[in-house]
Parts: C-alpha cells; structure tokens; sequence
C-alpha cells in the first residue's frame, strides 16, 4: 500500500462578485455547503468613477492533519521525505466559458476560519448575518479577515496552470503537510497550524483595479498590476460532492515496493556495473501472523552471513546443509568492508529488515549457498537461495508475458488490505515432452512492473499507474513473484474493479500494459 487519500474536512468559496442586480456585491454570502467550488475573475462588468469593475472568488479548503498524524505514528505513512503530499481538486463539467491559459496559486491560510452552511452561487443570497461561517470579509463568527478576501501566507505558495480549463488541478504540497504534522506532533512547532490552504487566481490575472485610495476599497483589492481581461468560470466538485472520487484530497504517495532478489541472486560481473552486481535479501519476522520486530539486537543491527552447502543425509532424506566458513565478499552494498565475512543488515519496516551484497563466482560455481542471520552470538534465521550466471544475449530481447493474480477473490470488504499475487512466465515458453514430465514453466519476476485499479462501469482510473518519480503503484517482488497490497478503502463500495498490469521493457525503454485485466467487486 503506497497510496492514503484524506478528504477535506472544510471548504467554501468566497467571493466580492454582484448579485444579479449589478449594484450590491456578495461579500456576506457562504457557500460552505455547495457541492461545488468555483473560482472567477471578472473585469469591466459594470464602471463608475473608479472605473470598470472588479469581480473575484477564492476557494478555501483545510484538510484533516490529525489524520495524517495518526498515520504516521502507527507508521502506515513514511517519515518525512520518504513520502510526498499532493493537492487535488477535481474539475466540474459544465457549460459556461471556460477560462484558458489560467494560473492559480496554492497558499496556506494564516488564521482559523469556519465552513458555514450556505448553498447559493448564483445570486449570493445565503448571508451570513452574524452566523458561523467564512466570507469574502469574515473568516468566522465574530472575526474578520485581516485582508478582504482571506489572509495567507505568501512567502511560500505553489501555482498551477490550466492550459485548456478542464483540468484537474493537482499540486506537490508536502512541504505545507510536514510544516501542518510538525505543529500537530509537538503541540508547537514552525510556521503556522494547520488552517489549510486559500487557491486563487494569480494576482496579474485577477482583475484590474485602481483604487484613488492606493489601497484596497471596501472589499475591492487594490490590484494595478491586474489583468483586464476576465477569467470565468473554473469549477472544482466540493467535499458535499454525490461523487466519491471527485471530493477535494490530499494524497499520500510513496514507493513501499520491496525487491527481494533471493530467487534471481546473480554472481558478480565486469559487463554489470556495481550497483547491478549487488542483490538484496529479505528476512520477515513473522510472529503468530503478524510482523514484529526482533528484540534485543546488539547495537541495534543484524548481520548476514553466506555459508556454501553441501549434500548430507538427514532422517534418511538427501538435504544441503550449510558447510566450512563464512564467504568472504566484496566490499559493496551492506558489506562495509572488502573480504568481511558479515553483511550489515538493515530495518525498512516492523519487522521486516535486509541485506544487500554483491557475491563472486567460484570454481566450481556454488550452487546452493545459506544466508544465516544473527546478532550477538544468536542466529536467528536460515534460509537459501540458488545464485546464477549473467545470461547473455547476442540480440535484443523481446519477451511477451503471461501473468495471472493467483489469489484473486470475487469480492473484498472495504476494511480489508488485500494482497494480490502476480504469477508470471514467458508466453512462448514451450517445453520438450521430457521437460513436461519433471519440469513446470519457470517463475519470472519482473523487476518494474506497476498496476492500475479502474472502475468496471465506466473505466474511471481510480488509482492510475504511478510510475513517475514517486513510484507508488510499483510492485514487490520476492520468491514467489511480484505481488502488491490494495486498501479497498480507498475504493468506494458496491461497485466492480478491474486491475490492469504494466512491465517495463527495458530494450524499449517503455512501459507496456498487459492486455489481460482481472475483475472484484468491494462491498461495504
């Protein structure tokens, strides 16, 4: 799982836009409760002595950080800087002008503020007239903005550019979420709490207005670096949405995919370089079924080390065993030093540590070797793996797959955190009569191989491919294949899914989608 969703806990949008009379604005109106946000820029509807018009809206939304910080302490999230926090807002159809070449800034709100439970964003008619709630002047009961139009902080603010309109919008704020979880993890802490984040249009597109004052007019922004030309209308599903996939979130994402080479461990070459000579084993310390971690380590770290085997009969069965001393490696990877005799191994999850090595052929060439985890004079584990010999090719390589999700189950709950299995092999594999009778098709792990989750109706990517620096939909892999864990509660229920794989292929430098796609169905 390397994806959380957070919906917004709060939003609205404000506004200083007419009413339909064109002479008295909307400043005390809440749309807290609409099912939409909207942002405009409106110049020149009407004029008068200060001269033509000046119309806007901002949106406002603020977002479960509690949430967040409940996750991190139960480490279902990663620490800072192995994860990255995203703003998305989610576009409304609809069949007014649309506004093109638009951008948009991301800044945090610098003072608490109130939802309100107004609907009305047409004719501005759902005031607040002293109740609970936020507007163009008022960030909550009692309480004004300290600017009109909301008070943020622009020191630091992200932008987004909306080419054609319809777009999603979709921002890297995880420098606001960490500043947000470091308030709420020590009660204090830098910049501001949590009061979310303000969107609006960027200052030289909203609306031009010179005020005789040089500053701003009642509720009118002072703004002679304004654009006048107008941009209407941008509109985003809010949290009220009937649609569950379009509500405004912040998303968790990281790569939590664990490579476990101990099926594919290849002896060192001159034609790899040195990080593709090394090779990662895992160890998972299970405890009646769940992962904890090994108490009592000294110094706080696992060492490996590789053993050769030999045959030996035991309980009159034929068995390797590990035999005569440690191997001695090369220097690379966990192996801090060159000939050591022990990998320093490491913890990447509860439970769940590793060892990375590089490991040079002998002759004959070992064909069985144990890797024995300890600590102090205690081993913990033994276990094996069967090193190989780089393949050559005299061409390129250009295989096809056959894959299939072993463990597929016709329906999940949405409180369950699913693991599907990925079984694959080449498609072209064609063994010889004497190959069928003793052998079954290779096991093929692919090393970068991704999936993608869509909504059967309608083929809605809900969590697409995520491929790109994050990594989030990169599988794992380790003896048995690649495999990848699914929150169904980031699905909505009583509707079926379907799952769609892609591997990379190397030679072409591409990623390609298997045509195969594998059907469930999430209930509540």
């Amino acid at each position: 799982m390397a994806i959380k969703r957070y919906v917004a806990s709060q939003d609205n949008t404000i506004t200083n836009a007419y009413r339909e009379n064109l002479v008295t604005r909307g400043t005390g109106s809440n749309m807290g409760a609409s099912d939409t946000l909207e942002l405009f820029s409106l110049y020149g509807q009407t004029s008068g002595s200060n001269g033509y018009s000046s119309e806007l809206s901002r949106i406002l939304v603020k977002f479960p950080i509690d949430e967040v910080v409940s996750d991190r302490n139960a480490n279902q999230i990663p620490e800072s800087g192995s994860v990255q926090f995203y703003l998305r807002l989610f576009n409304v159809t609809h069949g007014e002008t649309l506004p093109r070449n638009m951008t948009v800034n991301v800044a945090k709100i610098s003072q608490e503020w109130e939802e309100g439970i107004g609907k009305d964003m047409s004719s501005y008619l759902d005031l607040l007239n002293g109740a609970s709630g936020s507007s163009w002047l008022d960030a909550r009961k009692g309480s004004e903005w300290t600017n009109v139009g909301g008070d943020y902080e622009f020191t630091n603010y992200k932008t987004f550019t909306f080419d054609n309109g319809t777009e999603d919008l979709e921002v890297n704020i995880s420098d606001f979420v960490e500043e947000w979880i470091e308030n709420g993890i020590q009660g204090s802490g830098f910049g501001y709490p949590n009061y979310g984040v303000g969107v609006h249009i960027t200052s030289s597109q909203e609306a031009y207005f010179s005020s005789s004052l040089g500053s701003d007019s009642g509720s009118v922004i002072h703004n002679t670096n304004g654009s006048q030309t107008s941009y209407y209308t941008k509109k985003f599903s809010a949290r009220n949405s009937e649609y569950f996939y379009k509500r405004p979130i912040i998303e968790a994402r990281w790569n939590s995919s664990k490579q476990d080479d101990r099926n594919q461990v290849i002896f060192s070459s001159s034609l790899m370089n040195a990080e593709d000579n090394l090779n990662t084993l895992y160890l998972y310390n299970y405890v009646r079924g769940k992962l904890r971690n090994i108490p009592n380590l000294e110094g706080g770290k696992i060492l490996v080390s590789l053993y050769s085997g030999s045959l030996a009969i035991l309980s009159g069965s034929v068995v390797y065993l590990p035999t005569g001393s440690k191997l001695e490696l090369p220097i690379g990877g966990d192996v801090l030093n060159n000939l050591d005799t022990n990998i320093t191994g490491g913890i990447v999850d509860t439970g769940v540590y590793t060892a990375s090595f590089a490991i040079t052929s002998s002759v004959p060439l070992l064909d069985k070797v144990f890797d024995v985890w300890h600590s102090g004079g205690v081993e913990f584990v033994t276990s094996s793996f069967e090193p190989k010999t780089l393949s050559n090719y005299e061409g390129s390589i250009n295989n096809s797959w056959y894959s299939k999700i072993t463990n597929l189950k016709p329906h999940y709950s949405v409180n369950e955190n699913a693991r599907f299995r990925v079984y694959t092999r080449k498609k072209n594999w064609s063994p010889t009569i004497y190959n069928v009778a003793r052998n079954k098709p290779e096991l093929e792990i692919i090393p970068s191989a991704s999936y993608e989750i869509f909504r059967e109706t309608d083929k809605l990517k809900v969590i697409p491919f995520g491929t790109g620096s994050d990594g989030e939909t990169i599988m794992s892999y380790d003896v048995s294949g690649n495999y990848f864990d699914l929150d169904m509660s980031l699905l909505e229920p009583d509707y079926g899914y379907g799952v769609r794989l892609a591997f990379y292929n190397d030679d072409r430098q591409s990623w390609e989608v298997q045509r195969k796609e594998y059907k469930f169905r999430v209930f509540e």
